[in-house]
């Protein structure tokens, strides 16, 4: 049995997840970073400090999924730690009169049902924990209270796809924050603020001055948090202290 903390971190070989992997490993956990392309997620592995573990995971194919946490299992034995940070857009450019069904449902596989997965292939690991947490990166995109604002920044980017997928995700957070607590399990949600990383490389509008390092601190903290810690919350992006609205 792994005597550290075990973490998962999805979509990881780059970007902010890559950060949080190497926050994590900095604290000592185990690992395993999670990406679809085994030699980018091996090299990305390769380029980090501490106990970091390549896993090869691609979060819309359940096979994957299942032999991903066969292969946690079997290496570590328990998992202390989710996040669920793969993420995608689907509409860039695009018209929102003009977004397809299928440029939803493509978003939707990585952003919600992808996560479902996830989350279903790992509770008998996590339960397995004194201390277990899963952190859910969503974004102020999703914010229903936000989109409200009909000429706000938020609802006239026109990331139809995007914005309602990350509102299901908050959805799902607090549902299964509610059910995971009688196993000890915290679910909660995190928005990172606007960093210029590839998912939003085509954007239109600026892409944020935020580090990764700036967008990995909320998500970090949550995956940390001790067993009094709060579930069924969504934080960030600056802080554990910034509430931000479902």
């Amino acid at each position: 049995m792994n005597q550290n903390e075990i973490a998962l971190v999805t979509g990881a070989n780059k970007g902010i997840g890559h950060e949080i992997v190497r926050q994590l490993a900095g604290r000592g956990f185990t690992v395993y970073l999670g990406a679809r392309d085994a030699s980018r997620g091996t090299a990305a592995a390769a380029g980090l400090d501490g106990d970091v573990r390549f896993v090869q995971l691609d979060v819309t194919d359940v096979d994957s999924v299942s032999a991903a946490a066969k292969h946690i299992e079997a290496d570590s034995g328990r998992l202390d730690v989710l996040v669920n940070n793969a993420g995608i857009v689907a509409e860039w450019g695009t018209a929102v009169a003009d977004i397809t069904a299928e440029q939803v449902r493509t978003a939707y596989e990585v952003n919600v049902f992808g996560v479902v997965s996830m989350i279903n292939a790992f509770v008998p690991l996590l339960r397995r924990s004194p201390n277990a947490r899963i952190v859910n990166m969503s974004s102020g995109l999703g914010s229903v209270n936000l989109l409200s604002e009909l000429d706000g920044r938020l609802a006239t980017q026109g990331l139809l796809a995007y914005s309602s997928s990350k509102a299901a995700l908050n959805a799902l957070t607090l549902v299964y924050a509610s059910a995971l607590r009688a196993d000890g399990i915290k679910v909660n949600a995190a928005t990172p603020g606007l960093v210029p990383t590839d998912l939003n490389t085509q954007a239109a509008v600026p892409r944020g001055t935020r580090t990764v390092a700036d967008g990995a601190a909320v998500p970090v903290a949550l995956a940390t948090l001790p067993a009094d810690g709060p579930t069924g919350v969504f934080r960030g992006p600056e802080s554990l202290d910034d509430v931000a609205p479902w």
